[in-house]
């Protein structure tokens, strides 16, 4: 069956996410999948077949702080063109709502027995915003230079997601404060299911992700409910190293429905407070530190978590799975790039350090250090690279080197190409466009030209490698050497990418005199 260009550009031209139709202007072919959801109508363009927002799970207003229900089979065939809500939150997207249980597919096939690999891609924003339907994400590029299955995926976020109130509810809410986890759990599961109707390997799922989607791969790593279903992971200046605990956690949710005015509700008037009203409670301050807004992630539940992700170590039962972490050089640029980081003195630094490096050490040694190993930078440049190393580099460093002393196949990165307007150096989500081969969509940074295009290309294959392979190796890099302890083997993507031993050797030894424990905690 073929839809018309005309009926195509007129559902886009209906749709919140019409931009998301972008790479699809021009005459496409209607194709059909038979999935445990139902029969899903989808897009094929360019030799790849796209179905956006295919429902995983029944709405979560039906599960509010619990468990997701799994998709019924729809008997209806279910129109798989538009990306669909994300979870409510306060960032700005096109739709959201708690009915926000969908995932994305590109794929070359459908039915065909190539088993290919499946990288499965979970969103950054912390745990608090975002979703899979970002044109950042578009796995068009990867599924075709791979031969690959390219999913995002979006799922409950902030106090829909992460709000635990199994002390205050005890037993009403006993899933409350990882539902966020337990939905990626679902999606996974339900990626096996359907992963030969894709023309994907359900014994191949690789899941990558940025920020805080490579903060939910830390922590499912080390959760029980999670393993098996996946069989390697990357993840791009996202860690976990502690979890929230449950007296913090509580602590969150008072504040939470304090600000609500909800503190004496019933478990059912929780169920039914409509969600707008839920998120007012989102800008609560932190009870544990008001200096930040209030925290969601996943707690120490003993449910979905019985330990923390990885302290005291690396969690054994993802001891086998293959792994790779990276980090910009530049993070903090994306976060603290604002007019009082340019009026920075050496007076005004400390303060300034005191706040932002979220760990405590004297911010006045920071400085001293700063100032001996890099006397050509200003006050706003060290604040840059100590507020990177002590705040954004740290929990990789705590996994790579729990996973090397578990002698765990790990692979480290540091990403220094800069953006296009080079003063921004290597931010925070800079190395996404690469991943995903993506410089050309919008919202990236780095423009298109041939260095930008080696490196795409390099660190692209070697995530597609490492989903094929469980080896991110390549004819297109140097040779990857796993992370080793004392060696800290270490990719650095740049204009001249090479391998390099402990590239922040001197950063990193400063930072490791205090005990990590990480935010939110």
């Amino acid at each position: 069956m073929n839809l018309s260009r005309r009926l195509v550009l007129g559902a886009a031209a209906a749709s919140p996410f019409a931009a998301g139709l972008g790479a699809f202007a021009q005459d496409e072919t209607s194709v059909l999948a038979d999935t445990t959801s139902g029969q899903l109508r989808g897009l094929k363009s360019d030799g790849i077949n796209v179905f956006r927002g295919v429902r995983y799970g029944e709405d979560t207003a039906l599960s509010r702080f619990a468990k997701p229900i799994p998709a019924t089979r729809r008997t209806d065939i279910s129109d798989a063109i538009n990306y669909r809500a994300s979870s409510p939150q306060r960032s700005n997207q096109p739709e959201i709502s708690e009915d926000c249980l969908f995932l994305n597919v590109w794929t070359p096939g459908l039915n065909d027995g190539a088993k290919r690999p499946i990288m499965f891609y979970i969103h950054g924003g912390a745990y608090s915003n975002g979703s899979g339907s970002d044109e950042l994400y578009d796995g068009t590029r990867l599924a075709t230079k791979g031969d690959v299955v390219v999913i995002t995926v979006n799922h409950r976020l902030n106090a829909f997601g992460y709000l635990y109130l199994d002390r205050l509810y005890p037993g009403a809410f006993s899933d409350s404060g990882n539902a966020g986890q337990w939905d990626l759990v679902l999606a996974l599961n339900w990626v096996k299911q359907n992963a030969e109707t894709f023309g994907g390997d359900p014994d191949r799922v690789m899941v990558f992700g940025q920020s805080g989607g490579g903060a939910k791969i830390a922590t499912m790593m080390a959760s029980p409910a999670a393993e098996g279903l996946f069989h390697s992971a990357a993840t791009m200046s996202g860690q976990q190293v502690t979890a929230c605990g449950p007296l913090n956690g509580t602590a969150r949710a008072t504040r939470f429905l304090e600000t609500i005015g909800a503190s004496a509700t019933t478990p059912e008037d929780l169920r039914t407070i409509p969600m707008e009203r839920l998120m007012e409670g989102l800008t609560a301050r932190d009870p544990i530190n008001e200096a930040h807004g209030l925290y969601f992630g996943p707690v120490l539940d003993y449910r979905m978590l019985s330990r923390h992700p990885f302290f005291p170590d690396a969690p054994g039962q993802s001891a086998q799975i293959p792994m790779i972490l990276g980090n910009t050089a530049d993070e903090t640029k994306a976060f603290l790039w604002r007019d009082e980081a340019f009026a920075l003195t050496w007076e005004t630094l400390p303060d300034w350090l005191e706040i932002q490096l979220r760990c405590d050490i004297h911010p006045g040694h920071v400085v001293e250090k700063y100032r001996e190993w890099f006397p050509e930078l200003d006050p706003t440049e060290i604040m840059f690279k100590a507020t990177t190393a002590g705040r954004s580099w740290r929990g990789q460093v705590e996994e790579s080197d729990a996973r090397a002393r578990q002698g765990a196949p790990t692979w480290v990165y540091q990403f220094d190409l800069p953006a296009a307007e080079r003063e921004r150096g290597a931010p925070h989500t800079i190395d996404i466009e690469h991943a995903f081969d993506n410089l050309a969509q919008p919202g990236a940074m780095s423009g298109t030209g041939p260095t930008a295009a080696r490196v795409a290309d390099q660190l692209s294959t070697a995530f597609i490698n490492l989903a094929r392979n469980g080896n991110p190796n390549h004819a297109g890099i140097p040779q990857w050497d796993p992370h080793t302890l004392p060696d800290r083997e270490t990719m650095v993507f740049d204009t001249r990418t090479r391998l390099e031993n402990d590239p922040r050797q001197r950063e990193r030894e400063l930072f490791a005199t205090v005990p990590f424990i990480q935010w939110g905690s």
